[in-house]
């Protein structure tokens, strides 16, 4: 069968449609520090950890790699809840070390996303120890702070994320304080100028250092609706945003007024102004809770004057990827982001397990699960823009089952049993199989204890064997590097029978046919309708031809390349 020689790499590199826009199509890789590595013995992950896996990351093939928070935090919400933006927490190393952490990733032709958390900052941050002392201060409008209702309780009925009501009394100030997450990470008042000019200031101190881009945590909360009105009751018709948890009282309502306010789109365009003075720089929004996923990722990277890429929870719901879902999530993408760039997600440290997400829907042997991780992989480097790798995907680890006497996630412990929390997903890597800790740590033991199912996925097994999953990982994602139609091409959806789902991939350079069986069954392809059709140089996907039909066996992938 006739396959294409690869492609000039360089050629690539140097299209000139997309010099500063590698972003568009960037494969990008998230590390949880706390679980990546620990190189100081004390059990919990660090920069240096990352610095000494920095050769396993940049293996992958990947573009990029998105840290995780790592500045000074009392560690409420494990560095979500920062108290100065511009230090690193002693835990995880030093300014110095996270210098030395971008440098060698730079050397190794890694980008560098860091996570900034503009939202909120921790109730300890000096702003806010300002902010509630009286309301005349010079930083009294800095947070949201609201009076209560004539009988003394909160201003309306927002509930916080994490439980419980979003608002909280101070003495000090006899107001109440808007927080959307723990009462210690009160809400930043992006209404107020000085507010956003000193959160960009912060954006400044960090690409001034050189970071090629930032992950914007819980973008979409920034402003809430200024006359406090509740929010109306979920009805039973009205169905839960995708990734909501069934028992999560947070979506007992229809949260219309606590977030996802149209005043946050105009407060994009002052980041955006920023980044562009900074050519090659980017941003990716994490679009979180909203009603409508890809709606509102849409409407933040609209244009040329708001967020570069946004992610969302599309495909990290608990329901099946089936045909009529998928073919749903593709075509609304298409229609609502325009030119706008998703950044496609199976999992981050938010959402729990990619492996274990949809296994209760897969027959349970060991081949089919491993032919839809195969599957899953292909199709997410297929699919137009960019797309995010969260650490242990590519091991295929499974969600932990962490007992509560060990539970960390403040979640999960306010939850609990009803909600797990966030621990399943970020239990420490194992590295090497047969070493104390898994090769994590020297410690007597981490911080979340690595599940004994995780081990035969070490990342030492797994190199040893040319059909691992980590190994099908960097195989894919350097045959993606090799294909101009799927890193700039534009996509079209065909028309294709369930359970196959269908795209064309398509550029001035190259046009691919990209198939994806989602049943456990062998399905046939009917390829008539491009009888020049032939095998796309890609080795790890096998698929019979009997004349004009392509055969796929059970969560099967065709990639063929139609001559112009």
């Amino acid at each position: 069968m006739t396959h294409l020689p690869t492609i000039d790499q360089t050629a690539i590199v140097q299209n000139p449609t997309v010099s500063h826009d590698w972003w568009r199509y960037a494969v990008i890789y998230q590390v949880y520090p706390r679980s990546f590595m620990d190189s100081d013995g004390d059990g919990v992950g660090d920069l240096q950890g990352i610095i000494q896996k920095l050769d396993y990351i940049a293996s992958l093939g990947v573009d990029a790699v998105w840290v995780s928070p790592f500045y000074k935090s009392p560690m409420k919400d494990f560095g979500y809840d920062i108290s100065d933006y511009r230090a690193v927490e002693p835990m995880f190393g030093t300014l110095e070390d996270f210098k030395e952490l971008l440098q060698q990733a730079h050397d190794r032709d890694l980008k560098v996303l860091i996570d900034q958390v503009w939202n909120h900052t921790s109730n300890l941050h000096p702003w806010f120890l300002e902010s509630r002392q009286d309301r005349t201060n010079p930083k009294a409008d800095w947070y949201v702070w609201a009076d209560p209702k004539p009988d003394g309780t909160p201003p309306n009925n927002w509930l916080a994320t994490f439980g419980g009501s979003a608002w909280t009394w101070e003495d000090q100030r006899q107001q109440y304080y808007l927080h959307n997450f723990l009462a210690e990470q009160p809400d930043l008042n992006w209404y107020n100028p000085e507010v956003v000019e000193a959160i960009l200031d912060v954006g400044r101190f960090w690409l001034d250092l050189g970071v090629d881009g930032f992950r914007l945590d819980v973008i979409n909360f920034l402003t809430h609706d200024r006359q406090l009105r509740d929010n109306p009751t979920r009805p039973d018709h009205i169905g839960r945003p995708a990734g909501a948890g069934a028992n999560d009282p947070f979506f007992n309502q229809i949260n219309l007024y606590n977030f996802c306010q149209p005043e946050t789109l105009e407060l994009l365009e002052p980041i955006r102004e920023m980044m562009d003075g900074y050519p090659g720089t980017t941003t990716l929004a994490e679009i979180s809770s909203a009603e409508d996923a890809i709606g509102t990722s849409g409407e933040y990277v609209a244009g040329d004057k708001r967020l570069h890429m946004a992610y969302n929870s599309s495909l990290m719901s608990n329901e099946p990827l089936s045909y009529d879902r998928l073919r749903e999530i593709i075509e609304t993408v298409e229609a609502k982001l325009g030119n706008g760039v998703i950044c496609w997600t199976g999992g981050t440290h938010d959402f729990p397990r990619l492996k274990s997400r949809w296994l209760e829907f897969l027959i349970e042997d060991s081949f089919t699960q491993e032919a839809f991780d195969h599957m899953f992989v292909a199709l997410l480097l297929s699919l137009q823009g960019s797309c995010c790798i969260y650490q242990g995907d590519e091991l295929g680890l499974t969600q932990a089952e962490i007992p509560f006497e060990k539970m960390q996630d403040p979640f999960g412990l306010a939850g609990y049993p009803a909600i797990k929390g966030r621990d399943g997903s970020r239990t420490p890597m194992p590295w090497v199989k047969e070493a104390k800790n898994a090769g994590f740590t020297t410690a007597e033991e981490p911080w979340l204890p690595i599940p004994e199912e995780h081990l035969p996925a070490a990342v030492d097994r797994q190199e040893e064997k040319r059909t691992s999953l980590l190994n099908k990982y960097r195989r894919l994602i350097k045959w993606r590097r090799e294909q101009p139609a799927l890193r700039w091409g534009n996509l079209k959806l065909l028309d294709t029978p369930e359970p196959l789902v269908a795209i064309e991939r398509r550029c001035e350079e190259q046009h691919l046919l990209c198939v994806f069986n989602l049943s456990p069954m062998v399905v046939h392809f009917d390829v008539s309708a491009y009888p020049e059709c032939v095998d796309a140089n890609e080795a790890d996907f096998f698929n019979r031809w009997y004349d004009n039909t392509v055969e796929l066996p059970g969560y099967g992938v065709f990639f063929g390349v139609i001559p112009e």
